[in-house]
């Protein structure tokens, strides 16, 4: 049938057909078992296309339902029209829905983008903790503070170099943010391994690494800053100390622990 009505209205049609992919054409075959005398082969030939088909668009169905002269193309036509009245009424009744949804849309864009600068703002406004500080004897808590500061700026990694470790390590670990990795690398200590163990059963993973051999000096390493620690985390302000941030990269460091 397409055959001929294209051979028709060739002139008007033009614009309203599409030549089909090789898939396209598979499922025609096998879900319409369309067959003319000019795509496909003969009978006892086969049954398979000759070549590609061609299929009308949504226009070329409404065009060339009111080209010809049937039945079906009369129900075709009256359906097109019908589906085009719903469609208008469906836009018309709606329109203000449509105007408050793009409203909404732009407004929470325009919130998205507000939420972003505040969040930028409030980190260019948070205080960094101070690249050095000392501790006079009995400043406990200051130095605490101190180390729990330096804690919450971890955007990526935290890692402790330090001999002496206990709970109260883990405990200043679990002020971290969500996401950064935490590795303690001390001596072995099988009352602390059990504390780990407990620890994590419950928060996120603190790892654990054997230093290979003594390391005098405690370190600990914040994303890309390295920090000296001029005592153990768990006695830190118990008697004059310091924490001074260093110039030297964290590979340098970690790389005198294999």
């Amino acid at each position: 049938m397409f055959q001929l009505t294209l051979k028709e209205v060739e002139s008007l049609m033009s614009q309203h057909v599409l030549l089909t992919t090789s898939t396209e054409s598979d499922v025609y075959e096998e879900v319409l078992l369309s067959r003319s005398q000019n795509a496909t082969l003969k009978g006892q030939r086969g049954h398979n296309t000759k070549y590609l088909p061609y299929a009308f668009t949504e226009e070329g169905v409404g065009q060339i339902s009111s080209v010809l002269k049937s039945s079906i193309a009369d129900l075709v036509s009256v359906r097109i029209q019908r589906a085009f009245v719903v469609m208008r009424r469906f836009i018309s009744s709606n329109a203000g829905l449509f105007q408050r949804i793009d409203t909404l849309e732009s407004k929470q864009i325009a919130t998205d983008d507000k939420l972003e600068q505040i969040m930028q703002r409030m980190d260019e406004l948070s205080p960094s903790p101070k690249a050095s500080q000392l501790f006079a004897t009995g400043c406990i808590w200051d130095a605490w503070s101190y180390m729990s500061d330096l804690v919450r700026s971890a955007r990526e990694r935290i890692i402790l170099i330090d001999n002496f470790v206990d709970d109260r390590v883990l405990s200043l670990l679990t002020k971290r943010s969500d996401g950064v990795v935490a590795t303690i690398h001390t001596r072995y200590s099988q009352p602390f391994l059990n504390d780990l163990k407990k620890h994590n059963e419950q928060y996120s993973q603190v790892k654990f690494v054997q230093l290979p051999h003594k390391a005098h000096d405690r370190f600990l390493i914040i994303d890309s800053q390295t920090y000296l620690l001029g005592a153990s985390v768990k006695d830190m302000g118990t008697g004059l100390c310091a924490i001074t941030k260093m110039e030297i990269e964290p590979l340098v460091i970690l790389s005198f622990l294999k």
